[in-house]
């Protein structure tokens, strides 16, 4: 596709042509995971010179080390299951997805499995494995992690992998390198349903603070259970921020009937909007109200600056990014006008961006 030419496609031709763009992106991906689903049951990377179809991947079709763990670990599972290809074809489940629920997958349940993972995030589907085949509770553990050098980061002590896969390891029917994770990144898994393992690297001072909360909570918890700890310690955060950014209280003071004036937002209204919104970005767009929970703010829906009022019903919550894009869409709207292309198959100047 010309490049040059994207630029001057309309905002209904930008959005149709990036579905198909993705549709066809999905059959492409269906198509190799059958046809490596094939080359592994034939094994022919033997004859191409290749030790295992992980090698193969990497090497001979030029992978990532991560696209070829995921590809592999759903072709198998398409070569058992092929009704695999037709989820991954139609979007409504993932490589991640197939990944994640693979060991999982029989006959029996293949496809409540995957009705039940169908549109789901990474994090719902790890929910939805954790209530399949439930783990033990991860047991207290504060160790001080071996000193690094300036260039080489920190391992995080449960990192999936410690050193560089020996690809030449993994064959035919054997299992594959876990994916690849961060070894600095917080760690919230799912172990059974209602049960999570945190994780996360900490400093000496946090060290130290810990060490003392548990010295002086030793009459109220006795073995120093650090989960016990840590979920005091959240609660008491969460009333405090909940008090400081959307007036959370428990016994609210009685408020004035005055209508509000000025930009100030009273503490009952934040509240009520805040309940209301029900936490969440209340924009609505084409396919859908958005989902954001963070960087949330209170937005007018008739700008403060054009009349407004700071009320109940003038308020809704933003994210930051809508907060922002509404904005812009009300006082600047030549900065989100949608692109028109006067002669879709000219690329000239004279086809420049212009109001709709």
């Amino acid at each position: 596709m010309n490049t040059n030419a994207i630029r001057f496609l309309s905002d209904e031709h930008l959005l149709r042509d990036v579905e198909t763009a993705a549709a066809h992106e999905r059959g492409a991906t269906a198509d190799l995971i059958a046809l490596l689903g094939e080359i592994d049951t034939r094994r022919l990377y033997l004859q191409q010179g290749y030790s295992s179809m992980f090698v193969y991947c990497t090497r001979g079709l030029c992978l990532s080390e991560h696209a070829a763990y995921g590809r592999i670990e759903a072709a198998r599972a398409a070569t058992k299951f092929p009704i695999v290809l037709d989820r991954l074809a139609d979007g409504s489940v993932t490589l991640t997805t197939i990944c994640l629920l693979a060991n999982h997958l029989t006959t029996g349940n293949c496809q409540a499995l995957l009705d039940a993972a169908s549109h789901k995030s990474r994090r719902e589907v790890e929910n939805q494995v954790a209530a399949i085949r439930p783990s033990a509770d991860a047991p207290p553990l504060i160790r001080k992690l071996p000193e690094s050098k300036a260039s080489t980061p920190v391992q995080a002590p449960n990192t999936i992998l410690s050193k560089p896969v020996d690809a030449s390891a993994f064959t035919l029917g054997e299992d594959l390198p876990a994916p690849m994770e961060s070894p600095n990144r917080p760690i919230i898994r799912p172990l059974a349903p209602e049960r999570y393992k945190v994780q996360f690297t900490v400093g000496p001072d946090t060290h130290r603070k810990l060490r003392e909360v548990q010295d002086l909570m030793r009459h109220t918890i006795p073995n120093g259970d650090i989960a016990q700890i840590f979920d005091r310690a959240i609660t008491v955060l969460l009333q405090h921020v909940e008090r400081r950014k959307i007036a959370g209280v428990p016994r609210p003071r009685s408020t004035s009937d005055a209508p509000p004036t000025g930009r100030h937002i009273p503490a009952a209204t934040k509240r009520e909007v805040w309940a209301r919104d029900r936490g969440q970005c209340a924009f609505i767009g084409v396919q859908g109200r958005c989902d954001e929970r963070g960087f949330l703010e209170f937005h007018h829906v008739v700008p403060f600056a054009a009349g407004g009022e700071t009320s109940v019903r003038n308020l809704e919550l933003r994210c930051r990014a809508h907060n922002a894009y509404e904005a812009r869409l009300h006082f600047d709207p030549m900065a989100v006008a949608p692109r028109i292309a006067t002669d879709e198959s000219s690329t000239g100047a004279d086809d420049a961006c212009q109001l709709g």
